[in-house]
């Protein structure tokens, strides 16, 4: 069965590869995104501190998004490595580097969690916290930090699931965990009186409920052909390192994307204060909301390009990442239009402070304008990490955030405020898409002369 998912995706029509593998991991992502949507959806309608509670959540986004990161950083990076050995028919070399990277999660997750813990308050602080904010950050964050290995074994492994040809199992862990999430978040939120840290505490445990059943997949599961082995958790450097080189342009683009919302808090802070970082938190989640499908577009079309690469294929490589850029744009464009017309709707789901209404409203019009070209640096980052060129995918993903971000936000907010900051939003996303334009753009001529016949394109 498992040879015959391996021709599938050297030979099947793309389209029908990219409906395949891309719906369940959209489906599956925008389920997942439920973990904090629907978290910051309750903590805005929290009485008398909704504002506050928010902000506080919007303060520890850069450290939650670090973590995320270093579930990329291994999830990815192991996902991709198993879809290139699959390509080039090497099982024994895919269940090592399968095994590998579950060690990796491991030591990373009691390395966050020990760490992070002791860190807490001072991260806390330096990431942007007031006096006023900070209790609400610190009780959201530390069981966060506590679960991490659920964390990172339901979303790291799960990547893994998909390369290794099953994407609608990867879509239920999703669903299962943001199911248990979605029933657990008003019973502990409201129903035990625990607030804010109640959704963190619900988080955790709809995140070791879809943990558990990545495992039982890897290790029980009939569906699976590689497989977790006690006998098999050995860090060997070869396959490590290329876990980390693969892993490390969207470990990168987290981390930078982290400390832009720390650069972003602080600019909002000065210009508007804590309701302000409140309403980019706001911001940011209707964002996500709309993002989503192109994180699953982009994961479902990764294995199918990886394969294709990895067996020589390369015209059905590029056309994989036409086809999904083309679904990425119009998405985008639907999404847009979206937020345009219906803008104080979307932010009252998340709060119910007028004065953060009022910021978030002024804000999301701008920041938000150029969404619909972002798909063409996603789409190039993710298609260079899908064919194990982790430099040029870091490099893309590293321009938008650090390169014109971070600059943008500090010069833009010293001259016009926090207008500056949603100016700097539409300009940076614009550069950064040409960049990535012209960057793809030379790597398909390269491509053509090096490509093989293939009549099955």
């Amino acid at each position: 069965m498992k040879q015959s998912n391996d021709n599938i995706l050297g030979t099947a029509p793309i389209g029908k590869l990219l409906v395949k593998y891309s719906v369940p991991a959209i489906i599956g992502m925008l389920v997942n995104m439920l973990y904090n949507v629907v978290d910051r959806i309750y903590i805005g309608q929290i009485p008398n501190v909704g504002g506050l509670a928010i902000t506080g959540v919007g303060i520890t986004m850069p450290i939650t998004n670090i973590i995320t990161g270093i579930g990329m950083l291994v999830g990815i990076g192991t996902s991709a490595s198993i879809s290139l050995a699959l390509g080039k028919g090497d099982k024994r070399k895919a269940e090592k580097t399968l095994n590998n990277g579950f060690l990796l999660i491991v030591i990373a997750s009691l390395l966050v969690a020990t760490l992070g813990t002791l860190l807490a308050p001072s991260i806390v602080h330096l990431f942007g916290g007031s006096d006023r904010t900070t209790p609400f950050a610190l009780l959201y964050l530390r069981p966060l930090l506590i679960g991490t290995i659920c964390n990172l074994c339901a979303f790291g492994l799960n990547h893994s699931i998909s390369s290794d040809g099953s994407p609608k199992v990867g879509m239920f862990t999703m669903i299962i965990g943001a199911t248990v999430n979605i029933i657990l978040d008003p019973i502990l939120i409201f129903g035990l009186d625990m607030g804010i840290q109640g959704a963190a505490v619900a988080t955790v445990a709809s995140q070791l409920v879809a943990a558990c059943w990545v495992l039982f997949y890897f290790t029980k599961g009939k569906k699976s052909s590689i497989k977790i082995k006690l006998s098999e958790l050995h860090l060997h450097n070869q396959t490590t390192k290329g876990i980390l080189m693969i892993g490390l342009a969207p470990f990168c683009m987290q981390l930078a994307g982290s400390l832009v919302q720390v650069v972003s808090n602080k600019a909002l802070f000065a210009s508007g204060g804590d309701m302000a970082i409140g309403a980019m938190a706001v911001i940011t989640s209707i964002c996500s909301i709309f993002i989503i499908p192109i994180f699953g577009l982009n994961q479902g079309a990764q294995p199918i390009i990886g394969f294709n690469y990895g067996s020589g294929r390369y015209n059905r490589a590029k056309k994989t990442y036409l086809v999904g850029l083309f679904w990425c744009t119009i998405i985008l464009l639907i999404s847009t239009l979206v937020i345009q017309l219906i803008p104080e709707t979307l932010i009252k789901m998340f709060n119910n402070d007028p004065e953060l209404t009022e910021i978030a409203l002024n804000g999301i019009r701008v920041y938000l304008i150029a969404l619909p070209i972002i798909g063409v640096q996603m789409a190039t980052s993710n298609y260079f990490q899908a064919v194990g060129k982790p430099m040029k995918a870091m490099i893309i993903g590293l321009t938008r955030q650090v390169i014109f971000l971070i600059p943008a936000f500090i010069i833009f907010s010293r001259l016009w405020g926090i207008k500056g900051v949603w100016i700097a939003g539409p300009i940076c996303d614009s550069l950064a898409a040409c960049l990535s334009l012209g960057v793809i753009i030379h790597e398909f001529k390269l491509l053509d002369n090096k490509s093989i016949p293939d009549h099955e394109v």
